[in-house]
């Protein structure tokens, strides 16, 4: 199956971003693809189809996919295959996990600089400075991602 043009290029810009992160680009056209498909769930076998991909390289993806939290494995209703599809709440979680990798980052930052205490040389400036970024940003996002929660539950908007 051919996926419409505007469609294809949409999956395409998604694996340039996610290449752009470091990631393959197999995993931003699968991701790409299962923002925009319908259903909203789609087998490995359909997945390979649309994307034109080895089933392994489809296997692959979605096993990193689901470790990063983005995606999730379903049961398909009368199917004895399951299909994968965008866990709801994912951007939230990949956030979630961003802000647990800044903590034990400025956990190990912190530990590097005791180690480097008093050195004449620029080492502790280097890693002040690193320890700095992640401390702001470990005090920065949680507040953001209360805000995110409290528009969903109770509608709040950005400035609140």
């Amino acid at each position: 199956m051919a996926l419409p043009s505007e469609l294809a290029h949409f999956v395409e810009e998604m694996a340039l971003r996610y290449e752009d992160e470091g990631f393959p680009p197999m995993a931003g056209r699968l991701a790409g693809w299962l923002l925009v498909c319908e259903p909203s769930w789609q087998t490995a076998a359909e997945l390979a189809e649309v994307l034109d991909a080895s089933p392994a390289s489809i296997s692959t993806m979605t096993r990193m996919l689901i470790r990063c939290g983005l995606i999730e494995r379903v049961a398909i209703p009368g199917q004895r295959v399951n299909g994968f599809r965008i866990k709801p709440g994912a951007a939230q979680s990949v956030m979630s996990g961003w802000l647990a990798k800044t903590t034990r980052m400025r956990q190990l930052l912190e530990h590097g600089l005791e180690l480097v205490e008093g050195d004449p040389n620029d080492r502790s400036d280097r890693l002040r400075e690193q320890l700095e970024f992640h401390r702001f940003i470990e005090q920065a996002l949680p507040p953001l991602l209360e805000r995110w929660e409290c528009r969903e539950e109770h509608g709040c908007t950005p400035e609140q």
